[in-house]
């Protein structure tokens, strides 16, 4: 059942005279009952154990970046279908349910749970520090005084705890292949390959907050097949402040041979890399500013969640492997009773999305958005996207192996992160990045090779 907080902030506005005060959290709270990171430590006494430090780096063996799963002996302990889901309910969210009733095959394997979360002792500090001096811009178009990962481990409203997954650590330089796809109606797929590269300002070390320039991460995002396809470029600045100063970004694309500027590259604009089936502010579960909605602090929630997706993070399978013809084949996925906050987006007057409501459900040990759910302007929910997280355990990052998002009005669904065929997975040391192989001239210059 819902836990309400005390005090739910709704409305943007209602932040306006409290934005301009830094937290005064008792940061203290952070080595008692609450974990460095801001989650309760203790477990619920039943199913969710308590935190006890996450998974060490020497947690298994991890060959080009694939890590062995630590729980492979693990069994279910029972199965969730249409047909007992029933009782599950309270456990689960409108969109699993959807997913249920919609889907005769659809099942949810639930695994013992495993609180695996842990970061560097640096990103511990570092999130101390932002308790203690982190401010929300007017509005809660952004965040000052913070720096490394999540800004604000006790939060009071639905803004803070938006931010701490727009914010939350991602590792310094990240490079890797994977593939997309786009699997129709009827079971057709479109498959594309890319190459990422991130640099993440906002988590470099020793930055200050005032060194940042108004920038979280750079990227660049190559097309490598199709072959038609192949050669196409992204750049994209993103911008800690975009109400202020929008994030920059520029396309190539191999036919026209230039680099050209995109300035729509935010809110509802369709995502082209999934045929539209999602907007731009969809990736990454949730980003870019917060402006066109008032959001709300629901409270947290004991549900099943996809978490420790070791099995099908694994370089043995194959695309056909995992893609079935209406979802994710559900042999493949783990999920386990965790606690989430639970936060909600009502779209404000006067402005104009795709979405007129959306909620989210954040892992409390990562900050990390584990579900999005979409409502149309009738109050239908449209879509349901899931982050499946692991730890990255030789980083000690929390990071998702595959994001999905279902469309339930055109039954399509969208899966992106399957690097298995890849031969390799993420890179995050070791890159040789800096932040300038993201200006406007390298992009030029790596284009033409």
């Amino acid at each position: 059942m819902f836990n309400l907080l005390p005090r739910v902030l709704g409305a943007c506005v209602v932040l306006v005279a409290a934005h301009v005060q830094a937290q005064s959290h008792d940061v203290s709270r952070l080595d008692a009952e609450l974990t460095p990171t801001g989650a309760e430590r203790a477990g619920n006494g039943v199913d969710i154990p308590p935190w006890t430090g996450g998974l060490p780096q020497n947690s298994g063996p991890w060959q080009t970046a694939f890590h062995d799963d630590p729980f492979e002996s693990e069994a279910p302990l029972f199965g969730i279908d249409a047909s007992n889901m029933e009782q599950h309910k309270e456990r689960l969210t409108p969109g699993q349910q959807q997913m249920l009733k919609r889907f005769p095959d659809y099942r949810i394997n639930v695994y013992s749970s495993h609180r695996t979360a842990s970061y560097p002792q640096y990103v511990y500090d570092a999130i101390r520090t932002n308790a203690m001096q982190a401010k929300l811009m007017p509005y809660g178009s952004g965040v000052s005084g913070a720096t490394m990962s999540s800004p604000f481990p006790m939060p009071e409203n639905g803004l803070k705890v938006l931010w701490n997954h727009t914010l939350r650590f991602r590792g310094h330089t990240v490079q890797y292949e994977a593939a997309s796809s786009l699997v129709t109606e009827t079971g057709q797929r479109m498959d594309t390959v890319r190459e990422y590269r991130y640099y993440f300002k906002y988590s470099e070390p020793d930055v200050l907050p005032e060194d940042l320039d108004n920038k979280i991460f750079l990227l660049t995002r190559e097309t490598i097949a199709p072959s038609h396809q192949a050669g196409s470029l992204t750049l994209v600045h993103e911008t800690l402040d975009q109400t202020r100063s929008p994030r920059k970004s520029w396309i190539y694309t191999a036919g026209s041979r230039r680099l050209r500027r995109t300035p729509d590259l935010a809110y509802d604009t369709p995502d082209p890399n999934t045929q539209s089936l999602r907007t731009i502010d969809q990736v990454d579960m949730f980003n870019g500013a917060p402006d066109y909605y008032d959001w709300t602090l629901i409270g947290k929630q004991e549900i099943y969640i996809p978490y420790n997706a070791y099995r099908v993070h694994q370089p043995d399978l194959k695309l056909d492997d995992i893609l079935q013809d209406q979802h994710i084949n559900p042999d493949l996925l783990r999920y386990e009773p965790h606690r989430v906050w639970v936060i909600e987006a009502n779209l404000r007057m006067g402005f104009s999305h795709k979405y007129a409501k959306r909620r989210y459900y954040l892992d409390e040990d990562s900050w990390s958005i584990v579900y999005a759910e979409e409502y149309d302007r009738h109050g239908e929910l449209v879509q349901l996207t899931e982050g499946h997280l692991i730890n990255y355990y030789d980083q000690q990052m929390m990071f998702t192996t595959l994001e999905v998002t279902y469309d339930f009005v055109s039954r399509r669904y969208y899966a992106e992160g399957l690097d298995n065929e890849r031969g390799e997975s993420f890179h995050f040391f070791d890159t040789g990045l800096r932040e300038n192989d993201f200006s406007t001239s390298a992009v030029r210059r790596m284009a033409r090779r």
